[in-house]
Order: structure tokens, then C-alpha cells, then sequence
């Protein structure tokens, strides 16, 4: 059934058009009405956009779907302005995931804007939000860093710029990398920072692993796992008072139980959620 919304035509403008990451059913109802109706259909990966609207039902009707990537962005950015000057919609779809989220797409839509040309997003699957979502981790204040250096010294380098960042840091990885990422993180970071590495998110045989990263260093140790990575790491923690951590940590365990009142005060003071169930029966012992 093809909804009325699909029936409209697009104005002319630039369509970013977020894709699955890996769930083919992720896609968004405006984003196949866009993929429906668009004058010029625009991709990173143009079998991967072409094999998504067979799947969905979505007609070619004789439109042809263009490539867009780091390769040939110079040349095709001209031919797709000036396919908005004269009054077509460019729907441009990333490879996986929200356009200009570590994408191509990024340019186009500086030269889009540039030229007062209008663009709009059809939001949808993030990998980013994904990973964080099931990490655990805080997610009230995040970075993301894209892809880390391949050079030794140059991801030291990388994560040592990161050190002090107030929120939790979301990098993707290559899984050939992932041991050495975490082996430096350990390193540049620190061992007890609590981190996950999520891995083929969405898909059949999605994975999360959390814990310190020491303990996922040692458990990735010369490991090259399948599919597509995307690794959290929380704040590092902040100076703050003992006495004032051991009087919040006594008046959590006086309603809660020693589990949930050390998670409550680690989220409030940002420090080690052992540390605090640790310090949780010492106190229990001294009553």
C-alpha cells in the first residue's frame, strides 16, 4: 500500500536519508515516501541503496541511482547542485546509518548550503545512538571521534586529545584494529575507565561486551572478531571528596540495596561503580 504522504511531490532541495545499519525493516516511512518520489536518487553505495528498495517495494521507474563518495565528490557536487537550481529533489542515502555520521555526504551538504540551496533530514538508524544506547555508559553528554588513526603513535596522539572530555567518547573501529585500540586506550585512558564494545548492531548475531577496559583489552587480546564495531568509553573520574562519596554511599544503602546504591552514587560522583560496592561492605561490616 503506498501511504498519501508518498504521493506529494518533493520540492526541490537536498533529502539526507538515513538508511539501516544492518535491519533492513529500520527504514522510515518518509524515508521510503523520499525514495519513492525524488527526481535524482544519490548513494555511497549505489547496490546498497538499489538492493534496499527492492526489498521494500520501492520502483526505480527509470531513474538511474548515482554514486556519491570520497572519489568522486568533486565531480559530482557541480551536477547535483545544479540539479536543485532547476528545481529537482536529490534524496541522498548513506552506505548504513544517518548521513554525514563519518560519510561522504558532509560536502554536499556545505556546498548545498553554501548556495542557500535548501536541505532537509529524514532521520532515522544511527549507529552511534545504537552503541550508546545499549553501552550502559552516560549518555546525557557524548563525543563522537569517527575512526582513530592507523599509526601507533598517531592514535596515542588521538585518544590522549580525548583524555579529558567531559562526556563518553564513541569511536568506530575496524575489527582488525579493536586490540590495539583498546590495548592503547588502556594505556593513554587508564584501566578502570568502563567502556563497551558493541558489535553488529541490529543485526542476527549482535554482541555487547562490557566492563573495563582492561578486562575487554584482555578479552580482545589478538582477537579479530566479525562485523562492524563501534567501542564506548566513559569519563574519566573526577576528583571529589572521600568523606562525601562514604556519607552519600551510607544514605543510598539506608533505602536501596548495596548493588543499586553504588550505581546511584557512581552516576552522581562519576567514580568506580567496584569501588563503591567495595566501600559499600566496609561500611556494612562496621555496622
Amino acid at each position: 500500500m503506498v501511504s498519501e504522504a508518498s504521493q506529494v511531490p518533493l520540492a526541490a532541495g537536498l533529502y539526507f536519508v538515513a538508511t539501516p545499519i544492518g535491519n533492513a525493516r529500520d527504514i522510515t516511512l518518509r524515508a521510503l515516501d523520499i525514495l519513492r518520489a525524488a527526481d535524482v536518487l544519490v548513494a555511497e553505495d549505489t547496490r546498497t541503496l538499489r538492493r534496499l528498495m527492492e526489498i521494500h517495494g520501492v520502483p526505480l521507474d527509470g531513474r538511474r541511482v548515482l554514486a556519491y563518495h570520497d572519489h568522486n565528490g568533486a565531480a559530482m557536487r557541480p551536477r547535483l547542485l545544479d540539479a536543485v537550481r532547476t528545481g529537482k529533489s536529490v534524496a541522498y542515502a548513506s552506505d548504513a546509518g544517518t548521513p554525514l555520521v563519518a560519510d561522504p555526504g558532509y560536502s554536499l551538504g556545505r556546498a548545498m548550503t553554501g548556495e542557500g540551496l535548501v536541505i532537509t533530514s529524514a532521520p532515522g538508524p544511527s549507529a552511534v545512538l545504537a552503541a550508546l544506547t545499549l553501552s550502559g555508559l552516560p549518555s546525557d553528554c557524548f563525543i563522537f571521534a569517527g575512526f582513530s588513526p592507523t599509526a601507533k603513535s598517531a592514535r596515542k596522539s588521538f585518544l590522549e586529545s580525548f583524555r579529558d572530555v567531559a562526556g563518553t567518547l564513541v569511536l568506530f573501529e575496524s575489527p582488525r584494529r579493536l586490540s590495539a585500540m583498546l590495548a592503547a586506550a588502556v594505556e593513554v585512558l587508564g584501566p578502570e575507565r568502563d567502556a563497551a564494545v558493541c558489535r553488529e548492531l541490529t543485526k542476527r548475531f549482535e554482541e555487547v561486551r562490557r566492563g573495563t577496559l582492561a578486562d575487554l583489552a584482555e578479552q580482545y587480546d589478538g582477537i579479530v572478531p566479525k562485523g562492524e564495531i563501534v567501542l564506548c568509553i566513559a569519563k574519566g573520574a573526577t576528583e571529589v571528596d572521600p568523606a562525601r562519596v562514604r556519607d552519600a554511599m551510607t544514605e543510598a544503602m539506608k533505602t536501596q540495596k548495596l548493588k543499586a546504591a553504588a550505581t546511584d552514587v557512581a552516576d552522581r560522583f562519576g567514580v568506580s561503580k567496584r569501588d563503591l560496592y567495595q566501600l559499600g561492605l566496609e561500611i556494612q561490616s562496621e555496622d
